[in-house]
């Protein structure tokens, strides 16, 4: 489950990079990090917010965040405004987790991903109000943060994430397709190879 962990990240800042290379050459275009170090994240509101998969933030926070965050404000006043707002904000991407894994496998969605994302919710909202009620007089160490955060995302996605990840053979579709990708740079090599021996 650890090398699921690191090899989600490394994958996805694999192909992101690899892309983002291609954007700049062809096109010019510089894009933004997908990651900023997410390993190092302090707190769940650092890690999501900051850290791991940035597009999606950059996505969900003008387009279900601050929204919800406005109509909550004023329904319910600034000081919970946050709660709803978050809480939706998680859900979304539970839902668009959901449908890129049936896409991924055609099996019939267990729901796991959903529940992933509303207990991270949930937990970032307490997190959220402990900070309010704290202010600033205590702080963890950050190693201590860290060591937390990181923990408490890779056992709840050892819980609730992964498996569903496995369900629908997803390391077995990647595995394929890596062997796919290095068979088809060993007929390149050979036809270069062989264009330039003659």
């Amino acid at each position: 489950m650890v090398i699921y962990c690191f090899h989600i990240y490394l994958s996805l800042d694999i192909i992101l990079a690899i892309v983002s290379g291609l954007a700049r050459g062809l096109l010019g275009l510089q894009l933004e990090p997908q990651f900023n170090e997410p390993y190092l994240s302090t707190s769940l509101q650092d890690f999501w917010g900051q850290r791991w998969n940035l597009i999606v933030t950059r996505i969900l926070r003008p387009t279900t965040y601050k929204p919800l965050l406005s109509l909550s404000a004023n329904i319910l006043g600034r000081k919970w405004a946050p709660i709803p707002a978050v809480m939706a904000t998680f859900a979304v991407s539970g839902l668009m987790h959901e449908l890129i894994f049936y896409y991924l496998g055609r099996v019939k969605p267990t729901w796991e991903i959903t529940w992933f994302f509303l207990l991270h919710g949930v937990c970032l909202n307490v997190e959220i109000y402990a900070k309010k009620v704290i202010n600033g007089r205590f702080k963890l160490p950050r190693i201590v943060g860290t060591i937390l955060t990181i923990g408490f995302v890779m056992i709840t996605g050892f819980w609730l994430f992964f498996p569903q990840l496995l369900r629908c053979n997803s390391d077995v579709r990647a595995f394929a397709e890596y062997e796919a990708i290095g068979a088809f740079f060993k007929d390149v090599t050979r036809a270069v190879n062989s264009t330039f021996s003659r």
